[in-house]
């Protein structure tokens, strides 16, 4: 007779699922969010050249007319950031180990996503830091950098509309209009929400999903084509006016086409994975590297709002 008592040999103790727990990620910010600059294939810095607008005289009847220049610039990017991962297996892992394949093929994908979020992570900060910090940074009259002055920095929906005005003041295309907001601005929208018994398909999705949904907004507010994002930039300098603490740029511009939207940006190295064979270590070696830069190109079709990212 073979009891659990006399067989003990034979129990495993501990055993492992061939389940495989990874990271939960959240969406990543789209490619089409900024200028994909591709004649930077040489050099550290590119300049770019600007044009103003050409300003109207009065003119009369032999009177010599007046010669104008017109405004002329440049803006400049340039490659910064070079970052990489690395990583080994050893030959004894593989002798005893299990499921060490999925081992690798889940650290292959990690770190690629970790590279996607920092690049994000630095777009943002890029985007922040294209506007003149304590400054309202106005365009044609109207503030570029707003920040809330609700109660506790809580995001307003006449801010929203400020913004709108703005930038249909700056000459901004209504088409192309997208923001980027943290999720507590967007369970700040969730609570602006009145359950009545006359349920419109709009709020019947709201009430249904929440404003948000795998970071993507259900539809738009004021023209502005609302996602969220946990890699926006905390802690900025505000507005000059009013100072929010514990805060995070909200990201307001324009994407609808390489001339409107602010940012740019330029991959001197794409990330790639390089493997060789260390014998002296008996283990197989990873590393990948990346090299690209981050730059303003314009700030007219940029905005940045500045809430709270705890208050709700």
């Amino acid at each position: 007779m073979q009891i659990t008592s006399n067989s003990r040999a034979f129990i495993e103790a501990e055993q492992y699922s061939s389940f495989i727990l990874t990271n939960l990620n959240d969406g990543l910010m789209p490619e089409s969010w900024y200028r994909n600059v591709g004649d930077f294939g040489s050099g550290e810095t590119l300049n770019i050249k600007t044009i103003g607008s050409a300003t109207i005289q009065e003119v009369a009847e032999d009177v010599a007319i007046v010669y104008n220049p017109i405004d002329s610039g440049n803006v400049t990017l340039t490659i910064s950031e070079y970052v990489g991962d690395a990583w080994h297996v050893s030959d004894k892992l593989r002798q005893d180990g299990a499921q060490v394949e999925s081992l690798m093929a889940a650290r292959s994908q990690e770190s690629t996503r970790a590279i996607q979020e920092y690049f994000e992570t630095q777009y943002f900060k890029a985007c922040d830091s294209a506007q003149v910090a304590t400054d309202s940074n106005t365009i044609a009259g109207f503030p570029h950098r707003v920040a809330s002055t609700e109660t506790d920095g809580l995001i307003q929906l006449a801010d929203l509309i400020g913004l709108k005005l703005a930038f249909d003041k700056a000459n901004v295309p209504y088409a192309g209009r997208v923001a980027a907001i943290d999720p507590v601005c967007a369970a700040s929208l969730d609570k602006l929400t009145t359950i009545t018994h006359d349920v419109t398909s709009f709020g019947e999705k709201i009430l249904n999903s929440g404003f948000d949904r795998d970071h993507s907004f259900l539809m738009d507010l004021y023209g502005w084509n609302l996602i969220t994002s946990n890699r926006l930039a905390k802690d900025v300098t505000s507005d000059g006016t009013t100072t929010i603490a514990n805060n995070v740029a909200n990201v307001f511009m324009s994407v609808l086409d390489d001339n409107t939207k602010p940012m740019m940006a330029a991959w001197r190295q794409h990330p790639s994975v390089e493997g060789e064979r260390n014998k002296d270590f008996a283990r197989d070696e990873f590393a990948t590297r990346c090299r690209f830069g981050i730059g303003a190109q314009r700030v007219d079709t940029l905005a940045i709002y500045i809430t709270s990212a705890v208050k709700f």
